[in-house]
């Protein structure tokens, strides 16, 4: 006999109930367009990286970056890149996605001309070398990053104070011209945009619950590759003072 008195009668067949069948649909559709969009910052951030090592590579290989670099365009192109971050990153709510995404391929070209000078200073074996360990690095972190359960917040403000330190330390040594000071803040680089990279792919995943299906979804993906892009080419860097057998 059938209970009429109970608020939620029970289903019948196979299926789930109603509410937890819309709760299964409603947690299937959120996971999709994570994946979505997560799959859209590393593809923007790889595509970024690409086109920043074939312009490097190119204009080494040209002849024209050694010549360029010995002039004072050199501060244009170290420069040049620091701009663009400024104007995506204070310019976002402004600027169209149209705009933030020609903005980031700028940006790229931009970077790709200022690495380029690492060809003159390591050898290829070993910037090939380093780029790969890079990247494998890169890969677990911000899968640990994306999969922990762990509220990283804490980790990622003592992070970034230890990224504004080390500015001030690399500012400072320009003058000092100090050899261990120089691979202490590489040791000490390679550590922070390490956890950065961890810090920024779960911050950049919980983001998505606010910007999803709507009109900043575009422009967080690319800050998000952005953001993801400086913790890689950063780590490279650090990581190459130590790995780079230089010329």
């Amino acid at each position: 006999m059938a209970n009429w008195n109970d608020p939620q009668p029970s289903s019948t067949g196979f299926g789930a109930s109603p509410s937890l069948s819309g709760a299964w649909g409603r947690s299937t559709v959120y996971d999709a367009g994570l994946r979505r969009h997560m799959l859209s910052i590393y593809n923007y951030m790889a595509s970024g990286i690409l086109l920043s090592g074939i312009v490097a590579l190119g204009f080494a290989a040209s002849g024209m970056a050694e010549t360029v670099l010995h002039t004072p365009l050199r501060w244009l192109i170290a420069l040049a890149p620091m701009a663009f971050v400024m104007v995506m990153s204070f310019g976002v709510n402004r600027l169209s996605t149209a705009t933030m995404q020609l903005l980031f391929w700028a940006f790229s070209v931009a970077m790709g001309l200022s690495l380029s000078s690492i060809f003159f200073v390591y050898t290829g074996p070993s910037i090939a070398v380093t780029f790969f360990a890079t990247a494998g690095a890169f890969a677990g972190l911000s899968l640990f990053g994306y999969t922990t359960k762990k509220n990283l917040s804490a980790m990622g403000t003592f992070l970034i104070m230890g990224l504004f330190g080390i500015l001030i330390a690399m500012v400072a040594n320009m003058f000092l011209q100090s050899q261990p000071l120089a691979w202490g803040i590489s040791f000490l680089g390679v550590l922070i945009f390490a956890g950065l990279t961890a810090y920024d792919t779960q911050k950049l995943k919980d983001q998505y619950s606010y910007v999803g299906g709507t009109e900043m979804a575009g422009k967080a993906v690319i800050l998000g590759a952005l953001n993801l892009y400086l913790d890689f080419i950063n780590m490279f860097l650090m990581l190459l003072r130590f790995m780079g057998d230089r010329r």
